[in-house]
């Protein structure tokens, strides 16, 4: 009973000391949930014209994770820490933007091959997708120049030595320079998943648009990372398969996706 209660003793002593935190982690909560809410209204979970099959997205989450598992397993058995980190961001990267520019060609191609009447709708969901693929691509045009501006905003106003009269002035400046920079990270975070699953908003266009999209992103992928990263770790023999397990997957599932929205929802490739 005494040491429960000195515990809490201390808990509240320090409570005032840690007032600072407190105010980060209230302004970091409204940031997220901000972007978290303007995300999901331009890249809706469920967009107009998104077929889901409940049988094939349970087999594309179980795909994914064998996938991480695999990479991970590979890197910590023939890779290290650096190589994992590289991969990484190569990945947070590119990904978006090979998604972004396979499901605007995969929307090209559909839009060629659709009916005259068709193409009226299809015009419309373009434009409104497009609007979305703008909102994204500004984000991410935003975010190096927010990311200078709180730095330099940091060292132009703030005073070069912090005293006790000066550091709520500091704190309050710090959160109004980074708030911004934080929106659009937390915004670009929630809008990735949706916007990548979905193909930016144009499975309006046709529902085979987001599986056509995956395939073609991931063979790119797979090349780019070839090209500029060389072979995975291992031996050779494995090195020279792994690359194309994963497109390989991918694309099989896609086109099974496209089988079962053919011969269980009614789609058809022109109309």
């Amino acid at each position: 009973m005494l040491r429960d209660h000195g515990h809490r003793s201390v808990l509240v002593l320090l409570v005032p000391c840690l007032w600072w935190l407190t105010g980060v982690l209230v302004i970091a909560y409204q940031v997220a949930r901000s972007a978290r809410r303007i995300a999901r209204r331009v890249f809706p979970t469920r967009p107009v014209g998104r077929i889901e099959d409940h049988t094939v997205l349970r087999v594309q989450r179980v795909r994914a994770w064998v996938a991480l598992a695999m990479s991970g397993a590979l890197l910590a058995a023939y890779g290290g820490a650096s190589d994992a980190w590289r991969q990484l961001m190569q990945r947070l990267y590119l990904a978006p933007w090979l998604a972004l520019a396979s499901a605007v060609l995969v929307a090209a191609v559909l839009y060629g091959a659709a009916r005259p009447g068709r193409r009226l709708l299809m015009r419309a969901h373009f434009r409104s997708a497009g609007l979305s693929i703008l909102k994204y691509v500004g984000a991410w045009a935003l975010l190096p120049l927010l990311f200078g501006a709180a730095f330099t905003g940091m060292d132009v106003l703030m005073p070069h030595s912090v005293t006790e009269t000066t550091l709520p002035v500091v704190y309050v400046l710090a959160l109004a320079y980074w708030s911004p920079f934080w929106w659009i990270v937390y915004f670009l975070c929630f809008a990735s998943g949706p916007a990548l699953r979905n193909g930016f908003n144009l499975s309006a266009m046709h529902a085979a648009l987001p599986a056509l999209a995956t395939s073609g992103a991931v063979w790119v992928f797979a090349l780019v990372c070839r090209i500029t990263a060389g072979p995975p770790p291992g031996p050779e023999a494995l090195a020279s398969c792994i690359p194309f397990c994963g497109p390989v997957s991918v694309t099989a599932l896609a086109w099974w996706e496209i089988h079962r929205l053919r011969h269980r929802h009614g789609m058809r490739w022109r109309d």
